[in-house]
């Protein structure tokens, strides 16, 4: 109800014929505009108990929350899929760092725990030396991607930590001794335990998929577009952990980048469905292991529909109990 005062307005006998017509059946919203001109009416609101407002804006303001609150009351109940998993096995990477209090899990052991929940990854191996590299590059088959393999090193494309389509034999070793030469000059105190030699996977959108653990409210899921795109655009989302699978779509929808995944101008979509599974392995995952306080898959490659999506590069941060 808006009333704006006229000459012959009389705003308290205005508002006690709306409390008068208040049945409870629905509820009133009362707009009295006019300033000092309209107290009196205002005050007989107050003393019926139907709320006022000092513009229309603010009420219906208050109306849209009402409606979004009751659209939520009816919501279906909430189901949060539990994926058969090998736990037991990511069990034992967790406590095996745990013990030696390496509380950042590189990338050769988160994948393993990602492996028992059932994602995707490319067959990797980790190499010691120019020579394990050039060895572990035949066995996966070529083309190989070679990646630093350094608890200190959090961001590898920053210092020359990544190596691409590496081709044959001569291309790893090139790659190798360049790769130690640059982070040995950037990073002289980082320690290094040899790199991660992994089969190219095939190319597709990249997208981060993480988490990080608040102190008040837990788990928090994050998703974005991934590579460098997160660091420039900053376009992420976040939803507390444990997570449905209409959860896991409304997080992607809420991002800006969204229409670009959906597809532009003639590129295909890529597959909404595995990336929402995968948000939900990884609130299974650290639901069920409070150890880890922070994680990220990033990139995780998302196909198209039809093809299988890949855990690219994944990292995994213990709790510190010391």
């Amino acid at each position: 109800v808006i009333l704006t005062p006229q000459a012959m307005t009389q705003p308290a006998e205005t508002a006690r014929g709306i409390a008068a017509c208040n049945r409870r059946s629905k509820p009133i919203l009362v707009s009295f505009m006019g300033g000092q001109n309209v107290m009196p009416g205002r005050e007989e609101l107050v003393a019926s108990g139907l709320p006022d407002y000092e513009s229309p804006e603010r009420a219906v303001a208050a109306l849209r929350a009402m409606c979004d609150y009751a659209a939520w009351l009816r919501r279906p109940p909430r189901v949060v899929t539990r994926f058969p998993v090998n736990r037991r096995r990511a069990d034992r990477i967790i406590q095996r760092h745990l013990k030696t209090r390496e509380y950042e899990i590189g990338e050769a052991s988160a994948k393993d725990i990602l492996r028992a929940y059932d994602f995707t990854v490319q067959p990797g191996q980790l190499a010691a030396t120019a020579a394990e590299a050039v060895e572990a590059a035949g066995k996966l088959g070529y083309p190989i991607v070679m990646k630093i393999a350094s608890p200190d090193v959090i961001h590898k494309s920053d210092v020359g930590g990544v190596k691409l389509n590496l081709n044959s034999p001569t291309a790893v070793l090139d790659a190798y001794d360049l790769m130690m030469m640059r982070i040995g000059a950037r990073m002289p105190d980082a320690r290094i335990h040899g790199v991660y030699v992994e089969k190219m996977c095939e190319s597709g959108r990249e997208v981060i998929l993480g988490m990080v653990r608040d102190p008040q409210f837990g788990p928090m899921l994050m998703f974005g577009l991934g590579g460098i795109f997160v660091e420039v655009m900053k376009d992420v989302t976040f939803h507390i952990a444990p997570i449905t699978q209409d959860e896991a779509r409304q997080m992607l929808e809420s991002t800006k980048s969204f229409a670009l995944l959906k597809g532009v101008r003639g590129q295909a979509g890529v597959d909404f469905d595995a990336i929402a599974t995968s948000l939900q392995r990884i609130s299974q995952l650290v639901t069920d292991f409070p150890e880890i306080v922070e994680m990220d898959i990033n990139p995780f490659i998302v196909a198209p529909p039809g093809r299988i999506s890949v855990a690219a590069d994944a990292r995994i941060t213990l709790k510190d109990s010391a």
